[in-house]
């Protein structure tokens, strides 16, 4: 992005950092300020894929534990066919959130409207 500014001969000043790239100074150091940025960017990076590896191979694969199983997603489609039912009044007493509702149930939004009365379909009330 500095290189995009100095070649439409805009400058780039930090007034934090007391940083110029307008002047011969300011440039060699703002080019080492950010290659030392980037360098320290990489070894983070590169730490935590090695962590994430040794982890793999100590049996962990990370993430939030998954408490939806199969028992509580026939649950969950045992609720739908009621139309009193809401997606909040479904998820409440299962022990989830709604969001995971529709996370694991894909057609969740489709088996609820094909579900809505006919008068609410034709908007009569």
């Amino acid at each position: 992005m500095v290189a995009e500014l100095r070649k439409r001969e805009i400058g780039f000043i930090s007034l934090h950092e007391r940083l110029d790239t307008t002047t011969p100074n300011g440039r060699p150091i703002f080019h080492i300020l950010a290659a030392l940025t980037e360098f320290v960017r990489e070894l983070i990076v590169q730490g935590m894929n090695e962590g994430l590896a040794a982890a793999r191979t100590c049996g962990r694969i990370g993430g939030r534990p998954n408490i939806v199983n199969d028992k509580l997603l026939r649950a969950a489609r045992d609720m739908l066919p009621g139309p009193e039912n809401s997606i909040e009044t479904e998820a409440a007493p299962l022990g989830v959130s709604v969001g995971a509702l529709y996370n694991h149930i894909p057609d969740l939004k489709e088996l609820r409207t094909s579900r809505v009365p006919h008068q609410l379909e034709s908007g009569q009330r």
